[in-house]
């Protein structure tokens, strides 16, 4: 949980106290899927729109230091073919620590994620995927290995224009600010640096599993 500033002024205590109660709800939200039987680890990021199969939440489980991008879906059961076969597939949905999926991913029943795996956006994970491995597509396919990638996107930031992640939280810049960051990017694409350390250190208030 981050540490909190009270902010004065009636405006910003109004969107102090919004975002206080978002974040009641969100851990209200985590604590009932655990008693589901989500097994949810630590420093897991894990949006409200990420949808959890809620009736069979005992087969999912969550590891450590896993992120997910919006409107991910976890599947524990499949119905499709239960009006015509009297039966429901259902399988168990294990994602291991330091994971991370994109935005708008769909895993299946019967898959496992292996440790440090990245799922693509948009990806539809039918079958298991290794440790240490990239994959995305539909239905999902091992792209290359971590290491691999890592090392391309090291050379690309190396080379690509960078922003201090504290000088680019939205709520911190000015309009002058974000109009020099969308010139800056006109005809290239940058990175913001040091997310991962502020949210570590606890000085980012992303909302995160204890």
């Amino acid at each position: 949980m981050s540490a909190y500033r009270v902010p004065r002024g009636p405006n910003t205590l109004r969107a102090y106290l919004a975002q206080r109660y978002h974040s009641w709800l969100t851990w209200r939200r985590w604590a009932r899927l655990r008693e589901l039987g989500l097994k949810l680890g630590k420093n897991v990021n894990l949006p409200d729109s990420v949808w959890i199969d809620t009736s069979h939440c005992h087969l999912i489980s969550i590891g450590d230091h896993c992120g997910f991008g919006e409107g991910v879906s976890i599947l524990a059961h499949d119905a499709l073919a239960n009006e015509f076969m009297d039966a429901t597939r259902v399988g168990r949905v294990t994602i291991h620590e330091s994971c991370h999926i994109g935005m708008r991913a769909v895993i299946l029943p019967g898959v496992e994620i292996g440790p440090r795996a990245i799922i693509g956006a948009g990806s539809v994970v039918t079958k298991s995927v290794p440790e240490n491995t990239v994959a995305a597509g539909n239905p999902a396919h091992i792209i290359c290995s971590l290491d691999d990638y890592l090392a391309r996107l090291r050379a690309r930031i190396a080379r690509s224009p960078r922003f201090d992640w504290e000088s680019s939280d939205l709520r911190r810049m000015s309009p002058a600010q974000r109009e020099w960051m969308a010139l800056v990017l006109r005809d290239t694409e940058g990175f913001i640096v040091g997310g991962a350390s502020a949210r570590a250190e606890g000085r980012a208030e992303q909302e995160v599993t204890g």
